[in-house]
């Protein structure tokens, strides 16, 4: 049964997103706020908001049966949970099932899998997709030191619960392992509730891939593509880009090919994006974790492809089988995407809430912004401090580079401090015009030069 009514579990720039793509296909669209977001972009443009309670995110967009009984109450017959927030909790898909409500996502079980990353690894192994050598979960800080010399250092202790870096602990050696275990164990624990831990090889010269996924629960799973995530700090995302030039087209076909095996090993159903670590030395990709929502860094698929993801998942919400085959999608030149965060990055990338007082973003051929901002907008202290994602597409990657640099230079944004200026230092550096970096170049690299940002 197709949706008629779309509540959005979500706010910025991907709840105006949702609302947008639904009301594309005619959908109607209800959106719940938080008191700090009622005259939001999202809120004004769709057909009616709800308030869920306070500006704190736990009384209001993390609570989630307050949200299922304000899209019930709203007469809404799926819900979008965007990305963040409560979108990989498997309560609310169960919650909406219990009052009837269709979810924009994989089944509970689904999430509940993936989101635990042993699971996760298991299930990536019985469909043949390779993974990064590693351990089982590890119990104690000897353990740790074992599996550590049987792997071959360097070594990553990961939270099995989480992600975001948190949890997670380089190890160069047994003491460090050891030392190492005590500290990973209890940020995972603090972090998710929970504080397994596993352990795997550490690649030094990466890249981080990932692939687009698509599946309507029947087995069928398209992809649309990859995407390098590589320029990251402490393991958080800040450029994008489609596709990955980095590799050859062989090991390119072998991480299309395994992402699309482990989704349809397990029936995947809506969006979802495989992660793989690619060894630019091996020139191997070994799987990571799976997403199991939509990504920030959707659009630079979007561009790439012309196809709206975020439509296609509410047609599958909906009940529809896929509406494309692998042999629809065809990419055409290149994208990336910077995210924009109201952070002062000389302060430590600290976020700062506040009023925009100028806002002049850049326009023209084959530049796209994502946003809820503009002049004059609040942005509250209760959330996380994306403002706005820049996405450029050239007919190769040396005119999206250039492009993306000038677009850079014409964003103005007064009032709060922003990363703009440390993504126009990214986008000069001749590592990445060269496109030789990895994901560790932006600490390694870029900010250790301590004197590359500058407004």
């Amino acid at each position: 049964m197709a949706i008629t009514r779309l509540f959005v579990a979500n706010r910025g720039e991907i709840a105006l997103r949702i609302v947008k793509a639904a009301k594309g296909l005619g959908i109607e669209t209800v959106v719940g706020v938080s008191e700090a977001d009622v005259g939001s972009a999202a809120a004004r443009l769709a057909d009616r908001a709800v308030v869920l309670g306070p500006g704190p995110a736990a009384k209001s967009y993390l609570d989630p049966r307050l949200v299922v009984h304000a899209a019930k109450a709203s007469g809404c017959d799926a819900l979008h949970p965007g990305y963040g927030f409560l979108s990989e909790r498997a309560i609310l898909p169960r919650l909406c099932a219990e009052h009837g409500i269709a979810f924009v996502g994989p089944e509970p079980d689904m999430i509940d899998a993936l989101g635990d990353k042993l699971r996760a690894r298991a299930m990536a192994k019985a469909a043949g997709v390779p993974l990064v050598p590693g351990s089982d979960e590890i119990k104690s800080a000897a353990e740790a030191r074992r599996e550590g010399d049987r792997i071959g250092y360097p070594v990553l202790l990961k939270a099995s619960a989480g992600g975001g870096g948190r949890g997670m602990v380089i190890a160069h050696d047994g003491d460090e392992v050891e030392a190492g275990f005590a500290k990973a164990s209890a940020e995972a624990l603090a972090a998710f509730n929970d504080g397994t831990l596993f352990m795997e090889r550490f690649v030094p010269q990466a890249r981080h891939v990932e692939v687009q996924l698509m599946g309507d629960g029947t087995g069928n799973v398209v992809h649309f593509g990859e995407r390098d995530c590589s320029v990251q700090r402490r393991y958080q995302k800040l450029v994008e880009e489609a596709p990955c030039l980095a590799m050859p087209d062989k090991v390119r076909k072998e991480l299309h090919a395994a992402a699309v095996a482990l989704a349809s090993s397990v029936k995947y159903r809506n969006a979802g994006t495989a992660e793989f670590l690619y060894d630019v030395a091996r020139e191997e990709v070994y799987f990571i974790e799976v997403n199991a929502r939509i990504q920030v860094e959707h659009p630079v698929t979007e561009m790439v492809t012309g196809f709206d993801l975020v439509q296609e998942q509410l047609r599958i919400a909906g009940g529809s089988k896929l509406s494309v085959k692998q042999s629809d999608i065809v990419l055409s030149g290149h994208a990336i995407e910077c995210r924009i965060n109201a952070e002062d990055v000389k302060r430590g990338f600290v976020p700062v809430p506040g009023k925009i007082t100028r806002w002049e973003a850049p326009q023209g051929e084959g530049i796209r912004l994502d946003t809820h901002i503009s002049e004059g907008a609040e942005i509250p202290p209760f959330y996380d401090s994306m403002i706005g994602k820049l996405i450029v597409h050239g007919k190769d990657r040396a005119e999206a580079v250039a492009r993306l640099t000038a677009a850079l230079d014409n964003f103005i944004v007064e009032g709060v401090p922003t990363t703009i200026p440390l993504h126009r230092a990214i986008v000069r550096h001749p590592d990445f015009i060269a496109n030789t970096f990895h994901t560790r170049w932006l600490e390694q690299v870029l900010l250790a030069d301590g004197a590359v940002i500058s407004e």
